[in-house]
């Protein structure tokens, strides 16, 4: 039987200051995240050059595999936050997050390890050049060991997002953040008489700040929910739960899997080209993370409360939140393309005094304002989707596009065609505008409104 909810003036003015109040402290902490990654390069390019270019590839490796951990992860959000807003049984949500802790622990485990066996066969697929192999080898093998850690933290930073409770998991990313730059200091060239151990350093830095941030989350979670995590839970095992959860995470999360494991053979064809256009493209990457990061955030809070608006079955609230998270994320998205635009040569200069990397850098950016616009649309359109129940649809226009268009089409317009690193950036371009037409489609379609999560 349907259930109608009103919603007074002062609570639906009170839900419009409310998506700004989660999009904040998930932007910091998207920023901090960033910065783990990009302290590593950045620092350990002041100390050796190939550096840059070996923890590049390596960060397209653990990129993917991240998101491995995201299908129960965003599963568990979205899942969560429908049960909060239908008013659900709270033991259904407490079985939610002990499986899904459990699973993905067990999958940190699994997949570092299969990292550090694999890492050699993995960069051999990628053609990296035999100047950075070894070294990109060692940083992979040793962030492998501390997979896990992350499987954690980012499992716990599902089950705060879905009490639209942002500002936790921000506080923990920016202990995290400051531990691994600090340590980075000391370990990568070498500090109060210690050895300067390279990208070596850098990695043992990232895997200590990830094991303390998954420690101060979990002992975080237990103080602010009390003892909801109950191994009593699984006995008998929920595979209802598990199935639910997998049902829609592997849908969800095969979309960014397939998405980048495109970038991965995106990376592949720009290690055909010169060095200095490897490290070129880990720059770019590097800005446009800062580009699109507000529409991530803003994406990523409007996922939650269209999740719980969903539960409560407030259709008309969904279609109106979702129009204005985009119209934000556009806006945002597009004065940053400018701005990186237009300051693109003192920004780089600050990392690189190389004059063929700063000249191809500033072709990137030009290319890169329709492609961040097109990805502002993605972002928001493909996690409301999602929320929503309309799980199938992301992954489908993902595989075609982003393999087709962006993999495919940006090795043709790079090698054969000559263009090098701004033909894959124009595919990319291509694929990212391609996908936005058709989100908006759907979209427009109402498709989603007929889903429901919970009765799956």
């Amino acid at each position: 039987m349907e259930r109608t909810v009103t919603l007074s003036a002062p609570t639906q003015t009170r839900r419009d200051r409310g998506i700004l109040s989660l999009t904040w402290p998930i932007f910091i902490e998207l920023l901090l995240q960033m910065l783990v990654g990009n302290a590593d390069q950045a620092m350990v390019g002041a100390f050796d050059p190939y550096g840059v270019g070996a923890i590049g590839n390596a960060n397209q490796v653990t990129n993917l595999v991240l998101l491995v951990f995201s299908v129960i992860s965003t599963a568990s959000t979205i899942l969560i936050s429908q049960y909060l807003g239908a008013e659900e049984d709270r033991r259904r949500v407490n079985e939610t997050y002990t499986v899904s802790l459990v699973v993905n622990g067990l999958f940190g485990l699994a997949i570092g390890g299969l990292l550090m066996v694999f890492c050699g066969p993995i960069f051999t697929l990628m053609q990296v050049p035999a100047e950075i192999f070894d070294r990109a080898c060692l940083y992979l093998r040793i962030i492998g060991g501390g997979m896990v850690f992350q499987s954690v933290y980012l499992t716990f930073t599902a089950f705060f997002r879905s009490n639209q409770m942002m500002k936790e998991s921000m506080i923990v990313a920016v202990v995290m953040n400051l531990l691994n730059i600090g340590g980075n200091a000391v370990l990568i060239g070498g500090a109060f008489g210690l050895p300067a151990l390279g990208v070596a350093g850098a990695a043992l830095s990232s895997d200590l700040s990830r094991l303390v941030g998954a420690v101060i989350i979990a002992v975080l979670f237990r103080r602010k929910f009390g003892p909801v995590l109950s191994l009593k839970l699984l006995r008998p095992f929920p595979t209802h739960q598990l199935g639910r959860l997998l049902r829609i995470g592997v849908p969800a999360g095969g979309e960014s899997i397939s998405y980048n494991l495109s970038q991965v053979c995106i990376q592949s064809t720009c290690n055909l080209l010169p060095l200095f256009v490897i490290n070129t493209r880990v720059y770019a990457n590097m800005f446009a993370t800062v580009t699109y990061m507000f529409g991530s955030a803003i994406s990523q809070a409007a996922q939650v409360l269209t999740a719980r608006l969903m539960g409560a079955e407030r259709i008309d609230d969904v279609d109106r939140l979702v129009k204005r998270t985009l119209a934000a994320s556009l806006a945002i998205s597009g004065l940053m393309s400018v701005v990186m635009l237009t300051f693109c040569r003192p920004l780089l200069g600050l990392f690189t005094q190389d004059p063929q990397v700063l000249e191809l850098f500033r072709l990137i950016m030009i290319v890169e304002i329709p492609l961040e616009l097109g990805r502002a649309v993605n972002m928001v359109m493909c996690r409301a989707l999602q929320a929503c129940g309309d799980i199938r649809f992301p992954i489908t226009i993902c595989i075609f596009s982003a393999w087709l268009t962006a993999a495919l089409g940006g090795f043709l317009l790079a090698v054969p065609l000559g263009l090098g690193l701004v033909g894959l950036w124009i595919a990319m371009a291509c694929d990212e505008c391609l996908r936005a037409l058709l989100f908006l489609w759907r979209w427009h379609s109402k498709a989603w409104c007929r889903k429901h999560l919970l009765s799956i």
